[in-house]
């Protein structure tokens, strides 16, 4: 979670929100990313998804099982489907998102009973380090546009 929580930390440098993702296969980081919404000009292109892309080339396959994938916000809908598609194994995540989390706060996608596959979740890791980070950068962003 520590990794991570520096991919969050990164995105916020580059001006997005300090989201941050690695996805970990037989105790090796094969995948990272972190929120690249701002510079990328993608909507898509949320921590999760981006490690998960980099996981399945690393891997040379979509199917991720075996795999636990570690980020610092609960996922939204879209990463959260991302996941049971590639048939992540475990989900661990820092601070839950009562806005739009998809593994347990407002949706749980993640272990959708009308799914083909559910994951194990794990939340709370590091969970005051991650809003630490989140407040930092959401107070600096109000201070930039008083």
């Amino acid at each position: 979670m520590r990794e991570a929580l520096g991919e969050a930390e990164r995105a916020a440098a580059a001006g997005d929100v300090p989201v941050g993702a690695v996805v970990v296969f037989r105790d090796r980081i094969i995948g990272r990313g972190r929120n690249r919404k701002e510079v990328l000009k993608d909507p898509t292109a949320h921590a999760e998804i981006l490690a998960l892309r980099r996981a399945a080339h690393e891997r040379g396959t979509w199917r991720l099982t075996g795999a636990t994938l570690y980020s610092t916000l609960e996922p939204c809908t879209m990463c959260a489907g991302a996941m049971v598609n590639a048939r992540i194994d475990r989900l661990v995540y820092g601070l839950a998102d009562p806005k739009t989390g998809a593994a347990g706060s407002v949706y749980d996608i993640v272990r959708s009973p009308w799914l083909n596959h559910r994951l194990e979740v794990v939340a709370g890791v590091l969970a005051d380090d991650v809003e630490r980070v989140m407040r930092g950068f959401f107070d600096h962003l109000r201070e930039e546009r008083a």
